[in-house]
């Protein structure tokens, strides 16, 4: 590698954000193809802001961590599985249930939109600007830490419709919105509790 040379790593999966009523928000992450293969992780933060990165293994808490911003990390196997009406998803700190709709209207309008465009860092970063109207707090493009830059590409949005489980042995309570957006990056979920089905570029300098 040549000095100032970098690299881009993809992620191609799905991300779940939902909030409940006890004022926990949720942020699933289930990657079906990575650089190290599929995984998943969980973002989490608290009705009193507190932050915590769930991580399946350290190589994955590393790279998440120096990416996003936590108050606390935790390794413990992470398993997302499907069910009849969504996802189930299985943690030591961490058991939920979420049913999954339809697609939304922003999903039909990225229907129409070729994946290999939806996903382009160039295409991010034109759409950035109406995401940030449109979706408070959410954005495409941003600085990720560490001279990292990240794009998020979304290729389709399904609704939450439901949320029922545990975070650390207290009931979450009830589906709620995304409010106040988590804290975790340069970008939150949409505010709507929902499943994006997302192709995530960061580029690194490297090593």
């Amino acid at each position: 590698m040549t000095a100032g040379s970098t690299v881009r790593e993809r992620f191609t999966g799905r991300i779940a954000g939902a909030g409940s009523t006890s004022g926990v928000r949720v942020v699933v992450g289930r990657w079906d193809d990575s650089p190290w293969g599929s995984f998943a992780d969980l973002m989490v933060e608290d009705a009193s802001g507190h932050r915590v990165l769930v991580a399946p293994d350290e190589r994955t808490r590393e790279f998440v961590a120096a990416t996003y911003a936590f108050d606390e990390h935790v390794i413990t196997p992470v398993t997302v599985s499907d069910t009849t009406s969504g996802w189930r998803v299985d943690s030591e700190p961490l058991a939920l249930d979420l049913a999954v709709g339809r697609t939304t209207l922003l999903g039909r309008v990225l229907d129409l939109v070729p994946d290999r465009l939806a996903t382009a860092p160039a295409w991010c970063a034109l759409t950035d600007p109406v995401a940030r109207v449109v979706l408070r707090g959410v954005r495409t493009r941003g600085s990720a830490g560490r001279d990292r830059r990240e794009w998020y590409g979304a290729t389709s949005v399904r609704s939450v419709t439901a949320l029922r489980g545990t975070w650390r042995g207290t009931d979450l309570g009830t589906l709620a919105p995304v409010d106040p957006p988590c804290r975790f990056g340069f970008s939150s979920t949409p505010r709507r509790p929902s499943v994006t089905a997302v192709v995530t570029t960061i580029e690194r300098p490297a090593r």
